[in-house]
């Protein structure tokens, strides 16, 4: 038997001698509508207070049909880019009169088949999904039961709205920047070659050779998934392919550079001499090699996507939206110790 007192309706009804029907009016801020007494009104917010009790959110949503909630899924509640966006998100939604609830697929399709279906039974209003899978259908047919906006990846050919990094863009000047300091051998790590932000990152990377004019070569583009782990093994299979640490590394996201930052603190022989990255976070600082890194705009990509979910809301039809990225140039201390006079 539970030692928790659960209080219903009833129970403020009985301790405030009003009907239920009369507490359920003043406690749903519904009194002025029903000319219900100020005293009435007071004794019943009273007992409520006393007793900490809410109306319960279940009875709302079926008398509205409404529940003021949204669901946020995203692939990993690890990943700063993901914790950024539900940190962004939450509050945002909140003075928008919703509450959130966050869920995560551990980039497995069948995790996030059931996330979004016990969403589903939470009644959620709209749902804002960081899909972990390229196959469109499945997609399709939760968008036509509620409201759904994808953010940070999008699957080409899908009519579902939007809001993604333009990440071409951005990775494209990081590495035109890094080949005009005199580097010639820039090698790619990225995630899942069939999700939308590896193909953007990848594009960026091989504009930038291009508009360069420089060749990409073997063994210069390495692919598996955006897990710690597959940094660590992606940095040691190239180094032994290679022979040598890349001259200049860049990784689709942290927990590859983490990854591959482990590898080389491990063996302690040596690393690349430019180190550039897709996200950014404020210990990239704190280190003591020039990470350059692209930055993503959590507060924009989070207002951006609730906006679109609001308005399908209302019926109305929304458009998809790339949010600009920026640069974070940081300078290499190693170096300039190295290079400075003693």
């Amino acid at each position: 038997m539970s030692q928790f007192i659960r209080l219903t309706m009833d129970d403020i009804a009985r301790l405030a001698n009003v009907s239920k029907t009369t507490a359920s009016l003043v406690l749903n801020g519904r009194s002025a509508e029903y000319r219900i007494a100020e005293s009435t009104k007071e004794r019943v917010l009273a007992i409520a207070r006393e007793h900490h009790f809410q109306p319960s959110q279940s009875a709302k949503t079926l008398r509205s049909r409404k529940s003021g909630t949204l669901g946020l899924l995203v692939p990993e509640l690890s990943n700063f880019a993901h914790a950024s966006l539900a940190q962004a998100l939450e509050p945002l939604c909140r003075e928008a009169g919703y509450q959130l609830l966050v869920m995560s697929s551990n980039e497995q399709a069948a995790m996030e088949t059931a996330g979004i279906e016990h969403l589903l039974t939470r009644q959620v209003d709209g749902l804002i999904v960081v899909p972990c899978s390229s196959d469109a259908t499945q997609y399709l047919k939760w968008s036509l039961r509620l409201p759904l906006v994808f953010v940070d990846r999008h699957i080409k050919d899908c009519p579902i709205p939007f809001v993604v990094t333009d990440a071409i863009d951005a990775v494209t000047s990081l590495v035109m920047q890094t080949i005009a300091k005199g580097s010639k051998e820039v090698v790619y790590f990225g995630g899942q070659a069939d999700l939308s932000p590896s193909q953007d990152r990848l594009a960026g990377y091989r504009k930038g050779l291009e508009l360069s004019g420089v060749a990409e070569q073997e063994h210069w583009v390495w692919q598996r998934d955006y897990l710690r782990p597959s940094g660590y093994s992606m940095m040691a299979e190239c180094y032994e392919r290679l022979g040598h640490y890349p001259d200049s590394l860049f990784t689709g996201s942290l927990t590859l550079l983490e990854g591959a930052l482990a590898y080389i603190n491990e063996k302690q022989n040596g690393m690349p001499k430019h180190l550039m990255t897709f996200d950014d976070h404020n210990l990239l600082n704190c280190l003591p090699w020039g990470i350059q890194s692209i930055v993503q705009d959590s507060q924009q990509l989070a207002s951006e996507s609730l906006a679109r979910v609001l308005k399908l809301m209302q019926g109305e039809a929304v458009d998809s939206i790339w949010v600009p990225a920026s640069l974070h140039q940081r300078l290499d201390t190693t170096r300039s110790e190295q290079a400075a006079p003693h």
